[in-house]
């Protein structure tokens, strides 16, 4: 007997399988997943580099804020000198000097740049440049600088007087000085070098020399001075014993030199013994035996600044 059997058609079978798969969930839909994840991520990671990048920022501009204010000096040309000084925040004082003379002060109040051109003083200098901020930060500079001029001025303190030297290829006319504000005193010179003594006033003290030679060039110097008095010192005998040496100083006496008959020497170095300087302004010392003979004493008090007073006596036995 022959039996007729039924047989679905193949493409239906098909149909039926995929429909099958796709409900179970296919490739499609994992690949939708990840592509969204991997968008997500990148999104993410993007928004992680762009914060982190901006915090950057924000920490370099704070940095830049706190920074002290950047001093600079060029040379604008053979004796002259360009100050600039800027800053992230307002400036409230800049200032100059040279050598130890006294602080000039630029308009610098509220402004973020300051910039001012300067001579350079003849000689070897050394300027000193001083920046602050409304902040309180602040900034030194200081440089040495040479300059060449046709008069070369110079200053030394010796005991109770500055010298003054000055010279030059062509010759001086005349010299003034002042002290502070006082007149002008004018020395005639008529040389090409000079060399003067002048009496240092007492105290802190600023002078100012111009020296103008024959062809009306002028060079001008200034620098503070501090005057100070030479120490009292006293020499007298207890009879025919001893040699009694008396000093006094506001200051205080700093060393003590003995000179016996022109070839023994020694000294007394009275910082070391009383470092108080309280206790060294008076000293007596009566350790100097008067010999037989010829005796010859001379006697050096230092003070603190250095400052000498020397006197000398002669006994006979």
């Amino acid at each position: 007997m022959n039996q007729i059997l039924s047989v679905e058609p193949p493409k239906n079978k098909e149909k039926k399988v995929k429909q099958k798969k796709q409900s179970m969930g296919g490739p499609i839909e994992i690949i939708k997943i990840v592509r969204f994840f991997a968008i997500f991520m990148m999104v993410f990671g993007i928004c992680i580099i762009g914060t982190g990048s901006y915090s950057m920022y924000q920490n370099s501009q704070v940095g830049n804020s706190k920074a002290n204010p950047v001093i600079s000096v060029k040379e604008a040309s053979d004796t002259q000198l360009t100050i600039e000084v800027t800053n992230n925040t307002p400036l409230s004082q800049v200032t100059y000097r040279w050598n130890s003379g006294q602080d000039v002060q630029l308009d610098a109040n509220g402004k973020r740049t300051v910039e001012q051109t300067i001579e350079i003083p003849t000689g070897e200098n050394t300027l000193y440049v001083h920046a602050i901020d409304n902040e309180g930060r602040e900034t030194n500079h200081q440089r040495t600088y040479t300059r060449q001029g046709s008069i070369n001025i110079n200053f030394e303190v010796d005991g109770s007087n500055l010298k003054v030297t000055a010279d030059s290829a062509n010759q001086l006319s005349y010299m003034t000085y002042r002290w502070d504000e006082e007149d002008e005193q004018t020395i005639q010179i008529n040389s090409t070098s000079t060399e003067q003594l002048i009496e240092i006033p007492m105290g802190q003290h600023t002078i100012t020399v111009s020296v103008v030679d024959i062809n009306n060039n002028t060079e001008t110097k200034e620098q503070e001075v501090r005057g100070v008095t030479k120490p009292n010192v006293e020499v007298t005998t207890d009879g025919s014993s001893n040699f009694i040496v008396r000093a006094s100083d506001d200051e205080g006496i700093k060393r003590i030199e003995f000179i016996y008959n022109e070839t023994e020497k020694s000294a007394i170095d009275l910082d070391k013994v009383y470092p108080d300087v309280e206790q060294r302004k008076q000293f007596e010392y009566n350790q100097l035996p008067i010999r037989d003979g010829e005796n010859r004493l001379e006697v050096t008090v230092y003070n603190e600044s250095g400052v000498s007073n020397t006197v000398r006596v002669f006994v006979k036995k």
